[in-house]
């Protein structure tokens, strides 16, 4: 397994002559760190690139069933015309009296469903943006940072550069946390969208809404056995945030 190069500033090495072997391990000392950190802002630029194409792509979608599941915060407008002509009508019959609307008619049909599902949609659609302008941040850095490192005269200069972003500036300003919190917030959308979902079926058809929910019990069980599962054996592959 490869080694990560140590942390800390890039140790400073004048050759004397004759010195040949130090000057082999420092050469290769370059060529490896140097992979290592560009192998990892190479990693996050990819990720980023995959999550800008999935929060795009879901986003587009979830925004079509906002639009298909929003009109029901309203009130049916064909009903409240009718109960309008019905209360001219009563009141033209009713002399001086006046019958009331009654306010069930402002009502949307199962109002409270229809605002927990929009509630989560909104959320949903939230956090996908959300982690789409991280990603977008995060990989313009990323770019920044390489086109900066490049312009260095020297190997050695570009190293140092590399190198100190890598093991100083990062931690510093938690750049691990900041790249690792983006599938979290993706993750949490996908969750809100599903529970959205199923309310929103509730008002379609409750046989559906049951078949819906059983479904979407085993596919969460399986992600969080892949996710608790690493915590227990070391060896696992699947790694979630």
């Amino acid at each position: 397994m490869d080694q990560a190069p140590p942390d800390g500033p890039v140790p400073v090495v004048v050759d004397t002559p004759g010195d040949e072997p130090c000057a082999q391990i420092w050469s290769v000392y370059i060529s490896e760190a140097e992979k290592y950190d560009k192998a990892l802002v190479d990693s996050w630029r990819g990720n980023m690139n995959g999550i800008l194409i999935f929060a795009g792509l879901f986003s587009a979608i979830l925004t079509a069933f906002i639009i298909e599941s929003y009109p029901t915060l309203q009130p049916d407008m064909n009903l409240v015309s009718l109960a309008h002509i019905s209360q001219q009508f009563a009141n033209s019959t009713a002399g001086a009296g006046t019958i009331p609307i009654p306010s069930s008619v402002y009502a949307a049909p199962d109002y409270t469903i229809s605002l927990i599902c929009n509630i989560f949609w909104f959320l949903s659609l939230g956090f996908s943006l959300t982690s789409a302008l991280t990603a977008t941040l995060v990989e313009q850095w990323a770019r920044d940072f390489l086109q900066r490192t490049e312009m260095q005269p020297s190997p050695v200069k570009r190293l140092e550069s590399f190198h100190t972003f890598i093991t100083v500036c990062m931690k510093r300003f938690r750049m691990h946390a900041v790249v690792g919190i983006i599938p979290m917030l993706l993750h949490m959308s996908l969750l809100l969208f599903f529970a959205g979902l199923v309310a929103f079926l509730f008002l379609v058809d409750n046989t559906v809404a049951w078949v819906s929910v059983g479904i979407l019990t085993i596919v969460s069980l399986l992600y969080v056995s892949m996710t608790v599962l690493p915590l227990d054996r070391v060896d696992c592959p699947y790694k979630t945030p």
